[in-house]
């Protein structure tokens, strides 16, 4: 007696897993389907043709925006049992124009942790954001070891360009020296700067070569630039080290800054980079920039609606 109950209670449990899986599939595959169709051809780039039957787009289409075979994703779409990567997750996440909300609920339901989270400051200390206001008009970030960009305060937004303009799982460093064109230009010396950018996350990654963050922003640059593919492929490593770095700033003009960073947990999780005037110049410059960026905010916070 005491055996069949065990057998089947064991039974019961293995069926409940086994719905459990069915239903998540099923609540991806409607999820997918809606997502889809809500997309105009056009939203993407796409023409729209004479004979669209479909609303939205067409699995095709999806399939050829994310580089994912339309078999697979047909399946997906099916609630059929098959094994979903984060890379590929994240490349249909883009392709279907998903929100922050959007993007973790579809990570939610494959039961795949997100590679590229949404950069916020959540994680960042209310002390350490203060100081971060503190240490103005010199421009100051924290940064993790991956150059996603934690916080930053007023001066470091317009450094290089306005990152409250940015999405915020765009706000990395790297991400940014290689594919933003603001970015790119302020940098005075960009041949060498992104050389040794590309040479220290290679470095870094080599205690993270199998976390799918790290995997899936190497495979997001490779897409995006022939410039980082070519600098990859040298496999150069080189150790994080401050120095001074020149920036053009598009309204202030050139700025010399020293630049000292400071880790901020024991697991060197994260870190605090600060940049200080090299010279008088500069000390001036700064000072405007961060004159201008209390303009900005006073501007929008009185353009912004009543109870706002």
């Amino acid at each position: 007696m005491t055996t069949m109950v065990r057998d089947a209670m064991a039974g019961a449990a293995a069926e409940s897993r086994t719905t459990g899986a069915e239903i998540r599939r099923g609540e991806l595959a409607a999820f997918l389907r809606s997502r889809r169709e809500r997309i105009t051809p056009e939203q993407v780039g796409l023409p729209r043709g004479r004979r669209r039957r479909t609303p939205g787009l067409r699995r095709e289409e999806v399939a050829q925006l994310s580089a994912v075979g339309v078999t697979w994703y047909t399946w997906l779409e099916q609630a059929r049992d098959i094994h979903v990567s984060a890379q590929v997750l994240d490349a249909i996440a883009r392709a279907l124009l998903l929100d922050r909300s959007e993007r973790a609920h579809l990570f939610a339901l494959a039961g795949t942790v997100d590679p590229t989270p949404a950069s916020e400051c959540t994680g960042v200390p209310q002390a350490l954001q203060l100081m971060l206001e503190q240490l103005e008009p010199f421009p100051a970030c924290v940064q993790n070891s991956r150059f996603d960009l934690l916080a930053y305060n007023r001066s470091y937004r317009l450094l290089m360009c306005d990152l409250d303009q940015v999405a915020p799982e765009d706000r990395n460093c790297l991400w940014l020296a290689f594919t933003n064109d603001e970015w790119r230009s302020s940098m005075v010396d960009r041949d060498e700067t992104i050389r040794l950018m590309a040479a220290k996350f290679r470095a870094v990654m080599a205690e993270h070569v199998a976390e799918p963050a790290w995997k899936a922003m190497v495979k997001r640059l490779e897409d995006a630039s022939p410039e980082f593919r070519e600098i990859w492929a040298r496999h150069e490593v080189v150790r994080p080290g401050d120095k001074i770095k020149v920036y053009r700033q598009s309204r202030v003009g050139i700025l010399r800054l020293a630049s000292t960073s400071l880790w901020t947990g024991p697991q060197q999780g994260s870190k605090l980079l600060t940049y200080t005037p090299a010279d008088v110049e500069t000390q001036e410059r700064l000072e405007r920039l961060h004159a201008m960026a209390l303009e900005a905010e006073a501007a929008a916070e009185e353009a912004a609606p009543a109870g706002v």
